[in-house]
């Protein structure tokens, strides 16, 4: 019998950001940080405030930051690294005389913030005040998961050198899934054949027998994932993919529009949010199971990022998840499959000449 977590979701950045100040104010041994953007604007100074305080009480203070993602330079953490502060950054944009693509493309994504070894955030919000009014997911985990993202944690931590050494990539490693409650973390790593996360998705799109909702920013997934989803809707599966209208990526979106005709005329069906970006990446399988983390369902996600995905089968937390589709949907429209038979000459160009790029954004 599983133990059981205590579980709040938050899709609301700027009520889960609240939550992390006030778990940060009381946290009394460790925090731990690890994310892709920290922003140098209002929401990343408010979070270098809330760690200094805790820093100067003596409380461990550890960040793993992106180095690509963060545009916050050093001398905006020069004052937590005076008060020992640990941050190490993942890799910057440099020039290689081989490779340079994939050696650059490859990022640290994750995105976990961990209290006292008591209290776990996961999801798909980054600290910065750019994505404030997205719609994202992340989850409050109070309870004995977080040994297991606290073992993530360290791993990644330790394959940096030193402060402000940056670590060209990150040794390869296979990392087995770890089961712990009746919940398994998935973590990602970049690979062109050993992409656990993608596999995971396919497994659970594979035996599904009632539906399939997923919610994803970005859908370029391959020809695996798609023609996996589509085989679902010809079997009797109901199909519903949440995706934003408009995403912060309009190339993205370009791509991605020319696979929405021929997939609904096969049985999937789209719902486009349209107040924002939709940014929060889901999976749910038959009511019964679900996959909730970092990794957007795209080419970038599984074969160059380092990313996390927690699966479950608690009810709680599919029932909190659950609710969060119905909101989702709410503040969604239905895909026009005659305007998209319709799409102007210049748009079916650009998608045309992008195309061959769909592996790189």
């Amino acid at each position: 019998m599983s133990i059981q977590q205590q579980i709040t979701l938050f899709d609301d950045n700027l009520l889960m950001f609240s939550a992390m100040f006030n778990d940060i104010a009381n946290a009394e041994k460790s925090i731990m940080l690890e994310t892709f953007k920290f922003g140098n604007d209002a929401i990343g100074k408010r979070f270098r405030e809330a760690l200094l305080k805790k820093a100067k009480e003596g409380v461990e203070v550890r960040l793993l930051l992106d180095a690509y993602g963060t545009k916050a330079n050093e001398l905006f953490f020069a004052e937590l690294i005076e008060n020992n502060v640990q941050i190490r950054f993942f890799k910057k944009i440099k020039f290689f005389f081989s490779n340079a693509f994939a050696r650059n493309h490859t990022r640290n994504h994750k995105k976990i913030l961990l209290i006292d070894d008591k209290i776990t955030y996961i999801g798909s919000s980054n600290i910065t005040a750019y994505s404030i009014s997205w719609r994202d997911l992340n989850l409050r985990i109070e309870g004995t998961l977080a040994t297991i993202f606290r073992a993530s944690f360290e791993r990644s931590f330790s394959h940096q050198y030193r402060q402000y050494k940056l670590y060209d990539v990150m040794p390869f490693k296979k990392i087995p899934p770890i089961t712990l409650d009746g919940y398994t973390l998935y973590e990602d790593t970049p690979s062109v054949s050993y992409q656990v996360v993608r596999k995971k998705i396919l497994q659970m799109i594979s035996i599904a027998k009632e539906n399939i909702e997923i919610e994803t920013p970005y859908f370029l997934p391959g020809h695996k994932v798609r023609k996996a989803l589509t085989a679902a809707a010809q079997r009797g599966v109901k199909v519903r993919i949440f995706i934003p209208k408009n995403s912060d990526i309009p190339f993205i979106d370009i791509l991605r529009n020319k696979y929405l005709g021929p997939m609904f005329k096969q049985g999937v069906e789209w719902r486009l949010y349209k107040p924002d970006n939709l940014h929060a990446k889901c999976v749910i399988a038959d009511n019964s199971r679900f996959l909730v983390g970092s990794s957007n369902l795209d080419y970038r996600s599984f074969r160059y990022q380092y990313d996390l995905m927690l699966y479950g089968t608690d009810e709680t937390t599919l029932s909190l998840l659950k609710e969060h589709i119905l909101e989702t949907d709410k503040h969604c429209i239905e895909f026009d499959y005659e305007k998209w038979k319709n799409i102007p000459f210049s748009y079916k160009l650009t998608e045309w000449l992008i195309t061959p790029f769909r592996r790189l954004l």
